[in-house]
């Protein structure tokens, strides 16, 4: 293997302290106190450095979340399939669950989730990184099932996707209530009596 040039070590030794650092301010003074100058001076990186790879503290932070994902389920192309929708959607909303209540993650990611809604180029990234990618692995899952007659062959599968992740996604981001595990059993209990037809 061709040894890394120690210029490109460098950079990838920064950008690492970059996005560890924009994790921990986040998660030290929130996201309306983190500023790119916090992050530079933790990092300990110039700000022009941070500027020359993201055009925001919100791209920062995206990338730090991504960061932290990279490499977790190399196998997980697909949701799981053991020819139980029910049982397979509860583990997916389970894992999901404890994601959202793990604090490295979810204070992050809510942040990240308000930053959406105010900067478009970000949006943008995150439905063509992220949010897309989800909703195609979703909606494989239950065309799946429509094919084994699991769920009403009239059903439209974007709002089952909706109905079925929707709640959980509400209830994090606006702090409506406990995410827990019965939660996610009852969601995916209530849709698919409506979803079976």
């Amino acid at each position: 293997m061709t040894p890394q040039p120690k210029a490109a070590r460098r950079s990838q030794t920064s950008r690492q302290a970059i996005l560890n650092a924009a994790l921990d301010l986040v998660g030290e003074v929130g996201y309306a106190r983190l500023s790119i100058e916090g992050i530079a001076a933790r990092a300990g990186a110039g700000k022009q450095t941070i500027y020359r790879w993201w055009p925001s503290k919100g791209a920062v932070l995206f990338d730090a979340l991504m960061m932290l994902t990279e490499g977790q389920d190399e196998e997980a192309a697909e949701l799981p399939d053991t020819g139980d929708l029910e049982a397979d959607l509860k583990t997916v909303l389970r894992a999901t669950v404890d994601e959202l209540n793990e604090p490295r993650y979810s204070e992050p990611m809510r942040a990240l989730a308000v930053e959406i809604l105010v900067d478009p180029v970000l949006a943008a990234d995150f439905t063509e990184r992220v949010d897309q990618p989800m909703k195609e692995l979703k909606l494989r899952r239950l065309r799946k099932a429509q094919e084994a007659k699991q769920l009403a062959p009239e059903i439209d599968l974007d709002v089952a996707v909706e109905l079925i992740w929707g709640p959980l996604r509400s209830r994090w981001l606006h702090r409506e209530g406990p995410l827990t595990h019965e939660y996610a059993d009852t969601i995916v209990e209530t849709v698919l009596t409506g979803l079976r037809g």
